[in-house]
């Protein structure tokens, strides 16, 4: 029988704006029980100067330019991660053997083959003392891999464990929206890919123009009407330039094209734009073969109602569009619990990223393993 591991995984989306904390016990392979799961609201100054680095590093020369601010947050960012990681262990009653610290994403190019995200592995172990797995994203990318979507392997556990009927689709919307497929219990290769904008171009407007990091519900967005001349354009765009499946960064899309609309039109349009991308893409999975679909949305973007409804609307019907939590799955946690699992993986050596989920050459394990004390 495999030994069962207990890991707590870190996660910081491109949000930014806290940190999501799991604890999960695993073996690794093909079984899991969730143990812990809660959000750590990140400090005003940690969120201003997270926005700041993001505004700044615009380019691979940027990260040399802003070294020295980046290696200040980079120990603030620790030293908060320390400090939540430190209640946790404290309350939590399982003996922690490894710790998945995702760290925060500040630039991420695939086609330079770079990934960057902030976070000291070597400090982390040695002020919590235990062994830290960090940096899961660089073996990918030396390998050939994009470095991302990592989260897969953890969703085709999930979709077995919890007996989900297939085929499905995991859609998570987070600043990117991404989607795994699995087909049949016979066909259990993980096919995986960013598909384009998910909460990212939304969020980006509303901090340009009001005191606030999201839309709510959607309930500004619904109070505007779409300018449908700049959808219809966007979307030709996109087809155009976005045609591989890649992995993305939020920097990859740009407001430009709803700069002239009011707040209420720009929402509006903005997410007749990113609901007819993620529809466009559920509806490519449709085959002779598989012509009816399950999909199940986590992320923080399933909180947008209005955005869910819009995806429904432009969706046909042979496509059944559900929250991961109807299935008694919390949405909110996906990604932290996915870096628990792949912190063990990591440490058992087993493969994280796959060809058809990242594109690398072969299945390759990932992350670094400290242990510093």
């Amino acid at each position: 029988m495999d030994k069962n591991y207990t890991a707590l995984g870190l996660m910081s989306g491109t949000s930014m704006d806290g940190v999501d904390a799991s604890i999960i016990t695993s073996n690794g392979k093909d079984s899991y029980e969730r143990v812990f799961d809660k959000y750590y609201e990140y400090d005003s100054k940690i969120y201003k100067n997270l926005t700041h680095i993001r505004k700044n590093i615009i380019t691979l020369k940027d990260l040399t330019k802003h070294s020295k601010l980046i290696t200040d947050l980079e120990r603030e960012i620790t030293l908060y991660h320390a400090s939540v990681s430190k209640e946790i262990i404290e309350n939590c009653t399982k003996e922690i053997d490894l710790i998945g610290f995702h760290g925060q994403t500040i630039y991420h190019n695939p086609v330079e083959k770079i990934s960057k995200q902030i976070g000291d592995g070597n400090l982390l172990s040695s002020l919590l003392r235990k062994k830290i797995v960090y940096r899961f994203r660089d073996n990918d990318i030396n390998n050939g891999g994009q470095g991302a979507p990592l989260a897969p392997i953890f969703h085709q556990l999930l979709i077995k464990q919890n007996k989900i009927e297939l085929p499905t689709c995991i859609l998570n919307i987070g600043g990117i929206a991404n989607i795994t497929n699995i087909f049949s219990k016979e066909d259990l290769e993980l096919i995986s890919y960013d598909i384009g904008p998910g909460n990212c171009l939304l969020d980006e407007l509303v901090r340009s123009k009001i005191n606030k990091r999201y839309d709510e519900g959607g309930s500004i967005a619904k109070g505007g009407k779409t300018d449908e001349l700049i959808l219809n354009q966007a979307i030709d765009n996109f087809e155009n330039i976005y045609k591989e499946h890649i992995s993305y960064d939020i920097k990859d899309f740009s407001l430009n094209f709803v700069r002239g609309l009011s707040l209420e039109d720009g929402l509006s349009t903005l997410t007749d734009y990113t609901a007819t991308i993620i529809s466009f893409a559920l509806q490519d999975l449709i085959t002779q073969k598989n012509n009816k679909l399950n999909v199940l949305v986590c992320g923080g973007g399933r909180k947008n109602i209005h955005l869910i409804n819009n995806i429904n609307r432009k969706t046909p019907k042979n496509i059944n569009i559900n929250l991961i939590d109807d299935y008694n799955i919390n949405g909110d946690f996906i990604e932290s619990q996915a870096f628990a699992y792949l912190a063990i993986r990591s440490y058992l050596k087993l493969p994280i990223s796959f060809p058809k989920t990242t594109n690398v050459k072969e299945p390759c394990t990932g992350g670094i393993i400290v242990e510093n004390f």
